[in-house]
């Protein structure tokens, strides 16, 4: 019966749903003042207008104002002081520490790939809160600032290797959806550990993107770029070669024989790719160029267009053979990366569309830093492959580097 008047009394005066918004957020307001002003009484060991507090050491000093956000809307609360500034309320404490609790779930859940309304049904279901689409959105608007610190952070003097790859995505701009694609570049340390350097979102790429792609990298430290490995990514090598020059470039193999098939019937695949093996897998580069002339003189009236792709990229595909078994193999394949980007595929494969750049940004961000926790150890015998880096480029490296 309690319950049934107090409920009345508070409904007094209430039209619409922002009335009793309005109701209950004052009600919360005086609820936490109540409770400040008991916190303050035990902290200081005597009630208000006590004369017990008269030479005590310690006495009230007043309010100070603080707005916070709650379920009904902002309240601007009156947080008692006292004359030595100790006092801190312990239920504001344990309230904003439970609201960013949840706002860091719903960042985890949005990073994990999950949509707007899989969050509104979790966050309803688990916790009881209803969540709202432009609520999640204002939430992970918060990484933002963290998004653009991380993207320009400072980088290394020296990468010793940078893979380069693009990922495509659906993105809704001007009222319509076009395919953009993702640009990461990763970088492998001097002590064999990945870190992605940057993600650029852009519609066509060009050798003037990958020039200021270069110069961002420059402009955060970085001085040198001993291989970059890369796919076929149009403009980069006139780029890399204007910020980088000394930057020498390797195009991916693996990608390389995957377009030479796609013009090659499968029933001849299996004796093309037994003969380019001798080509790709040969020990020194003049048993590979003696290797393709064979390959030529076989297969060269058959598919004309599979020899000339190999003709034109040649200089580029065989950087490898400069270099000992431990670069080659780390070198010769853009895996590394691509390895990365399955990570964010499953991530990112339940959303049909963006709606802004901005929010795929977040998304590959969030999903970045999940991927880099697993980050932990350096590649696979690095140390074999570092030894023959100081051995090839000694003269570009200096003690700062090796560590």
């Amino acid at each position: 019966m309690q319950n049934s008047s107090f409920i009345k009394e508070l409904a007094k005066g209430c039209r619409t749903v922002e009335d009793v918004q309005e109701k209950l957020r004052d009600l919360f307001k005086d609820t936490l003042q109540e409770v400040f002003e008991a916190e303050m009484d035990e902290h200081l060991g005597y009630e208000k207008h006590d004369t017990a507090g008269i030479n005590s050491g310690n006495n009230r000093n007043g309010y100070s104002k603080k707005n916070v956000k709650t379920t009904f809307g902002k309240t601007e609360l009156e947080i008692p002081r006292d004359r030595n500034g100790e006092f801190e309320p312990q239920i504001l404490k344990k309230y904003q520490t439970t609201s960013n609790q949840l706002e860091d779930q719903v960042i985890a859940m949005y990073g994990k790939g999950m949509s707007t309304r899989d969050i509104e049904d979790h966050m309803r279901d688990i916790y009881g809160i209803d969540v709202s689409p432009t609520m999640v959105s204002r939430i992970t608007d918060k990484i933002m600032p963290m998004v653009i610190e991380w993207q320009s952070r400072p980088l290394d003097r020296v990468y010793p290797i940078v893979f380069l790859d693009a990922i495509h995505f659906k993105v809704r701009q001007d009222n319509r959806i076009i395919n953009k694609a993702a640009y990461s570049v990763l970088g492998i340390t001097m002590d064999g550990h990945k870190e992605i350097l940057g993600i650029w979102v852009g519609e066509h790429e060009s050798s003037k993107f990958w020039l200021g792609v270069c110069n961002d990298l420059k402009s955060r430290g970085v001085e040198d770029i001993l291989i970059a490995c890369k796919d076929g990514l149009s403009g980069f090598s006139e780029a890399i070669n204007t910020a980088f020059p000394k930057t020498q470039i390797q195009l991916c193999v693996i990608h390389q024989i995957r377009n030479s098939l796609k013009y090659v019937p499968y029933k001849y695949r299996k004796e093309l790719m037994k003969d380019l093996k001798k080509v790709y897998q040969a020990l020194t580069i003049e048993e590979a160029e003696f290797a393709f002339e064979e390959f030529k003189e076989k297969w060269g009236s058959k598919y004309p267009v599979v020899i000339k792709s190999w003709e034109n990229n040649w200089v580029e595909l065989t950087t490898y053979f400069q270099y000992p078994r431990g670069i080659r193999r780390m070198i010769y394949t853009t895996n590394v990366i691509e390895g990365y980007h399955r990570q964010l595929r499953k991530v990112t494969k339940t959303k049909t569309a963006y709606p802004s750049d901005e929010a795929l940004v977040k998304m590959l961000y969030l999903a970045t830093l999940d991927a880099s926790k697993k980050w932990t150890m350096p590649l696979r015998e690095w140390r074999e492959c570092i030894s023959q880096f100081l051995i090839f480029f000694g003269d570009r490296l200096d003690q700062r580097d090796v560590g």
